[in-house]
C-alpha cells in the first residue's frame, strides 16, 4: 500500500457515516476539521436534516438539506471528553437514524 492510500485509510477509518432507507439521505462527520454534511440524495419534494447531539439530550449542531444542489455543511469541534451522537431524518416521516455515541 502506497502511503497516499495509507493515508486515506487512516482518514476513512475515523469518519462516520449514517443513510436513510431507500436512498433518501445520508449524514456524514468528516474528522479532519470537525465538519458535518448532510446530503437530500431523493427528489421528493422533502429535504433531510441532521443533528449532532451531546449524550444527556442537548443538541450541538443542526443542518438541513433539500431543495437545492449539492449537499449543506456545518462544523462543530468534538472535543475528546463527552460523548455525541449523529441523528438523521427525512421531513417526510419515518423513523430517524443514529450513529454510534463517539468523541475525538
Amino acid at each position: 500500500m502506497s502511503t497516499a492510500q495509507a493515508d486515506e485509510a487512516t482518514v476513512l477509518d475515523t469518519n462516520k457515516v449514517i443513510t436513510l432507507p431507500d436512498g433518501r439521505g445520508k449524514m456524514t462527520y468528516i474528522d479532519d476539521g470537525d465538519m458535518f454534511e448532510v446530503c437530500d440524495t431523493r427528489a421528493d419534494g422533502h429535504g433531510v436534516e441532521g443533528q449532532v447531539v451531546r449524550k444527556g439530550g442537548q443538541t450541538m449542531l443542526t443542518v438541513n438539506d433539500g431543495g437545492d444542489a449539492g449537499c449543506d455543511k456545518g462544523g462543530y469541534n468534538i472535543p475528546n471528553s463527552g460523548e455525541y451522537q449523529m441523528q438523521l431524518w427525512w421531513q417526510g416521516g419515518g423513523a430517524a437514524q443514529y450513529s454510534h455515541w463517539f468523541n475525538e
